[in-house]
C-alpha cells in the first residue's frame, strides 16, 4: 500500500475499463441503456458492478436516470452513472426509446474496438437508438467495472448521476486528448488501440473522482469527503498503508490528533461506520483479492491482513463476507458471482 489512499482503494476494488462506443447522432435521437447488471456478461464478464460514462465531444444533449429530472449536457461535459442505473441519453428531455433491447450489447464485437455508431436520416443502426434530423451530437461512451463485495466504500458515497461541466474543454486537462484519441482510434483502428482506450477510461474515472471530491460542499459526507478531512483522511491513510498493524481506536486517534471519542464520531459521520469496523472490512477486501488471485495459504493471507491465526481470520471473514475463505476462493475461481 502507498500513501495515496484513493489509488489504494481503486487497486483493491479492481477498477477496469472496457468497451468504448463512438456515437454520431442526428437530432432527434434517443439512446436508452438497460440496468448495468443485465449487460455485465456482455461487457465485463465476472465483475460485480459496472458503471457507464458519456463524454460530449460535440453538440449538446440530455441525460437522465429513469424517474429523475433530466440534466442538460453541453460540449465538453462528462456524465457517469455510478450506480449502474437504467438511463437515457437524448437530444431533448423526456424522450424514450421505442424499445430497450439488451441484446445489442451481446452482438459480436467488431474486429477492433471502439464500436462506431452513426444514427441519422439513413435509419437506425441499433435497437436502442432512434435518429432523424440535422443537429449533430458526438458522444464518446464507455464502461467501468469494479468489485462491489466484500467492501467498496466508494460506491456507497457516490450519487446516481455524477455530472461535471466542461471537463473536456479545460485547457489544463488531458481529457480533451482522450476525445481526440477515441476519434482517431475509431477511424484508424491501430494495433493496441483497445488497450489504450481501456486504460484511458480508467484515467478518466480517476480524474472525475478527483474533481468531484474537490467540488464537494463543506457539509458533504461519504468516503471521498472523509478522505479530504484532515483527521479522517489521516486515519484512512494509516489503515490503508499498514492494514496488518494491530491498530486500536486509541492508536489511530493519537496519530490523527483527536481523542478516541472525537475520532469515532467524526469518522462515523463521514464514512458511515466506526474506524475499527472500517478496518475489518478493508482487511477483508484485501484478503479476498489475495485469495482470488494467488495460491497463498489461508494462514499467510490472515497474517498479511493483521490476524494472528487462521481461526480468528476465518471467523471474521465469514462474518463480513458470508462464506469461508476457502469457499470464496473456490467460487471466485469458478467465476461465480458475488452475492
Amino acid at each position: 500500500m502507498t500513501g495515496d489512499t484513493l489509488s489504494d482503494l481503486l487497486r483493491a476494488v479492481r477498477l477496469r475499463g472496457a468497451v468504448f462506443f463512438y456515437v454520431e447522432a442526428a437530432d432527434p435521437w434517443v439512446a436508452e441503456t438497460p440496468p448495468a447488471q443485465t449487460i455485465i456478461p456482455a461487457i465485463l464478464p465476472g465483475v460485480d458492478h459496472m458503471m457507464e460514462f458519456h463524454v460530449v465531444a460535440r453538440g449538446a444533449c440530455w441525460a437522465a436516470v429513469l424517474g429523475q429530472e433530466p440534466i442538460r449536457l453541453e460540449e465538453g461535459d462528462v456524465v457517469i452513472f455510478p450506480q449502474g442505473d437504467h438511463h437515457v441519453m437524448s437530444s431533448a428531455p423526456g424522450l424514450r426509446a421505442k424499445r430497450v433491447d439488451a441484446g445489442f450489447f451481446f452482438t459480436p464485437r467488431p474486429s477492433q474496438l471502439p464500436f462506431s455508431i452513426s444514427v441519422g436520416p439513413q435509419g437506425l443502426t441499433t435497437a436502442t437508438l432512434d435518429g432523424g434530423g440535422a443537429e449533430q451530437t458526438t458522444l464518446v461512451c464507455g464502461f467501468l467495472g469494479c468489485d462491489a463485495r466484500p467492501f467498496n466504500p466508494l460506491l456507497a458515497s457516490m450519487p446516481r448521476v455524477l455530472h461535471l461541466r466542461d471537463v473536456a474543454r479545460d485547457s489544463g486537462s488531458w481529457v480533451g486528448g482522450l476525445l481526440r484519441t477515441a476519434v482517431e482510434e475509431s477511424n484508424r483502428k491501430r494495433p493496441g488501440g483497445e488497450a489504450l482506450l481501456e486504460r484511458m477510461s480508467e484515467m478518466l474515472f480517476v480524474e472525475i473522482l478527483r474533481r468531484y471530491a474537490e467540488e464537494l460542499a463543506p457539509n458533504q459526507t461519504g468516503w471521498l469527503a472523509g478522505m479530504r478531512d484532515v483527521a479522517v483522511g489521516r486515519a484512512l491513510s494509516l489503515m490503508h498503508a499498514r492494514p496488518q498493524e494491530a491498530w486500536t481506536l486509541e492508536r489511530l486517534a493519537g496519530r490523527a490528533g483527536l481523542s478516541r471519542s472525537a475520532l469515532h464520531e467524526r469518522f462515523s459521520n463521514f464514512i458511515g461506520q466506526p474506524p475499527m469496523q472500517y478496518l475489518a472490512n478493508w482487511r477483508m477486501q484485501l484478503a479476498s483479492a489475495r485469495l482470488r488471485e494467488t495460491d497463498a495459504k489461508v494462514i499467510d493471507v490472515a497474517l498479511d491482513v493483521g490476524y494472528e491465526n487462521e481461526a480468528a481470520f476465518a471467523r471474521a471473514f465469514r462474518r463480513i463476507v458470508g462464506t469461508s475463505p476457502a469457499a470464496w476462493r473456490r467460487d471466485r475461481r469458478r467465476g461465480a458471482p458475488a452475492t
